[in-house]
């Protein structure tokens, strides 16, 4: 911890970012527990745990979060190092590591107890669609469309669903939503970028993520499988209920993290820590680089957190389902973060060129380069839009900015 004044922050007003997330989401039982980091540099200007880990078991500072789709910008740097290193390009076809899609088409009609009516797309799914969520796909928790319900029906997102190899096989025979590169839906996309590590590593996921990232960044506590001597430290995790505020989803002491996943997904398979997480944006802020360690390259890192939503748009004008809301304006999406393109448009403060994301559990993060300012929250309640806390987090932060 330094000094936050001396980091340009008043500290008083830190405080009432914990003050408020006490009186609002503890009190009343909306969160289990909070954990507030918030940096500038490489330094802490602010740390923050409150509440209980498990019952009667105070949060500490080495707890063991299920981060979910805040794995995806971890397994979206791994795939740019294979760009990097000339074994992919953003304009390949995704055939050309995936052949079993060529003859995948657009969805038409059918579905339920109807065969699919598809046809051939109009436009090739490139890489590049998989790391902006432009490649057709989405996701069975969307509930709004029969490629929706064909995935719940193969249970693609369980712990214990198909391995990436069987999710390819499977999805060749479930058509596209859209046309590639003509729509935004957050999807599964990652899963695939997932897939294609593994095929051209020529090793499993975990263990290309394993040498690529958390390995080199010392994120030792960064695990798809949490071991056995670590499970203690892994918080309860809720879900919202209406009636009782929230229900117990996932137990720490038997959490499903704890055993093998058959689906390693690099889009929100992925457990870590508030110091883990923290390295990881701290590599982002540095431009690509971590006590010695060049993760990406920094040329690279800005091509990643532009915006890539076609003809420059943001979410509100190209989604198709989630994040359309008009609280997204001004936010584009970039290969595998959210990107502030005007920061008025978002009605929150902020940098133009800001970048984040979050995960289920109603964890998230973000890193301000124009201001040096990293900040990680977590906790553990799904979904992840039950509260407004994030967008509140990030108001308060702001307003503690002394300069």
């Amino acid at each position: 911890m330094s000094d936050p004044a001396e980091l340009g922050f008043i500290p008083e007003r830190l405080q009432r970012i914990d003050a408020h997330l006490k009186a609002k989401y503890l009190d009343t039982g909306r969160l289990p527990h909070t954990a507030l980091l918030i940096g500038r540099g490489d330094e802490i200007a602010h740390l923050s745990l409150q509440g209980e880990a498990r019952a009667g078991q105070p949060l500490k500072d080495d707890a063991i979060f299920r981060i979910a789709s805040m794995s995806k910008p971890i397994t979206s740097v791994a795939f740019m190092q294979l760009v990097e290193e000339g074994k992919l390009a953003l304009a390949d076809p995704v055939t050309k590591v995936i052949p079993e899609w060529k003859n995948l088409g657009v969805f038409v009609a059918g579905g339920g107890n109807m065969p699919f009516v598809s046809r051939p797309a109009a436009t090739q799914m490139r890489m590049i669609d998989l790391l902006r969520h432009t490649a057709g796909f989405t996701y069975s928790f969307q509930e709004r469309t029969p490629i929706d319900a064909a995935y719940r029906k193969a249970k693609l997102e369980a712990f214990s669903g198909p391995d990436l190899e069987e999710l390819i096989k499977i999805l060749a025979d479930i058509p596209l939503q859209f046309d590639p590169g003509t729509s935004w839906n957050y999807s599964i996309a990652t899963d695939i970028l997932g897939a294609i590590i593994q095929r051209v590593d020529g090793k499993p996921l975990d263990e290309a993520i394993a040498a690529r990232i958390t390995r080199p960044l010392g994120m030792d506590d960064t695990h798809f499988q949490v071991p056995t001597d670590k499970l203690d430290r892994m918080p309860d995790c809720y879900a919202f209920d209406p009636k009782e505020t929230k229900k117990l989803y996932d137990p720490g002491e038997k959490s499903a993290w704890g055993r093998k996943p058959n689906q390693l997904s690099g889009g929100g398979g992925l457990a870590s820590t508030l110091a883990d997480y923290h390295r990881f944006c701290r590599m982002l802020l540095n431009e690509g680089e971590l006590d010695g360690e060049r993760i990406i390259s920094r040329k690279t890192l800005e091509l990643m957190t532009a915006n890539h939503l076609p003809g420059g748009g943001d979410l509100t004008q190209h989604s198709t389902a989630l994040f359309s809301e008009a609280e997204n304006a001004g936010v584009g999406f970039g290969l595998g973060f959210a990107t502030t393109m005007d920061p008025a448009a978002t009605m929150v403060p902020g940098s133009r060129g800001d970048f984040y994301w979050g995960g289920m559990f109603s964890t998230a993060f973000f890193v301000d380069p124009v201001e040096a300012i990293i900040m990680i929250f977590m906790t553990q309640l799904m979904p992840s839009n039950t509260y407004p806390v994030r967008r509140e987090i990030k108001t308060m932060l702001y307003s503690a900015l002394a300069e």
